[in-house]
């Protein structure tokens, strides 16, 4: 598999077939585009399972043809892996000047903006992650630069002397992310508030990582 870094272009591939759109036939509309996307993304929102959102369910939803669908994506598959990755967002931009404000930077997005939308999109999701390994390897390409972008996180911190040397990055992310995603997907604890949960729990886990 080739590396993923935050400046790698994502291709996914499904079953070693790609998930690139097909090439149009005539000129494309972004707009429509937009409309396709915000329609698959409605419907897991809504609780449609994911083998209940059809082409023909999506293309009502966004007002178009199911042939302007096919012109621009092979099939299902193609457009969900498109829907979970606009659904995302861009990687977060990090100061670079303090590894505990970076950290949660990181980790607000998890729990806001666009990622309070996923809260309810990724409990649909996770039935067809679990069925399907090609459909979860893809999840992981797509999620692989803000994990990368963390361990870079943490590296700078281990060589500016700021986090211990000997630290396991795989488990401080898992430690940091996995309450994050727990509040945001499950709600564990309704009386969290998600606005200052980051900075609580990077204040948590800090003394365990700092020098």
């Amino acid at each position: 598999m080739i590396p993923m870094t935050p400046e790698t272009p994502l291709k996914p591939t499904l079953g070693g077939a790609s998930l690139d759109r097909r090439a149009p036939g005539r000129p494309r509309s972004a707009r429509a585009d937009e409309a396709i996307i915000e329609a698959v993304i409605a419907l897991l929102d809504e609780g449609t399972p994911v083998e209940a959102v059809s082409i023909e369910a999506v293309a009502a939803r966004a007002g178009v043809g199911k042939a302007t669908i096919y012109r621009r994506w092979a099939n299902k598959d193609a457009l969900l892996i498109d829907a979970v990755n606009a659904l995302k967002g861009p990687l977060p931009e990090v100061a670079g000047e303090s590894v505990r404000d970076d950290l949660c930077t990181l980790l607000r997005p998890v729990g806001h903006g666009a990622m309070i939308r996923s809260s309810s999109v990724l409990p649909c999701l996770i039935p067809e992650l679990r069925r399907n390994p090609a459909m979860h390897r893809v999840y992981q390409a797509i999620i692989e630069p803000r994990r990368e972008l963390m361990r870079e996180v943490l590296r700078r911190g281990i060589a500016s002397g700021e986090l211990r040397p000997d630290l396991d990055l795989e488990v401080v992310m898992a430690m940091l992310v996995g309450p994050m995603l727990a509040q945001s997907v499950l709600n564990w604890n309704p009386e969290l508030d998600r606005a200052t949960l980051p900075e609580r729990l990077v204040a948590a886990v800090w003394p365990a990582i700092a020098v």
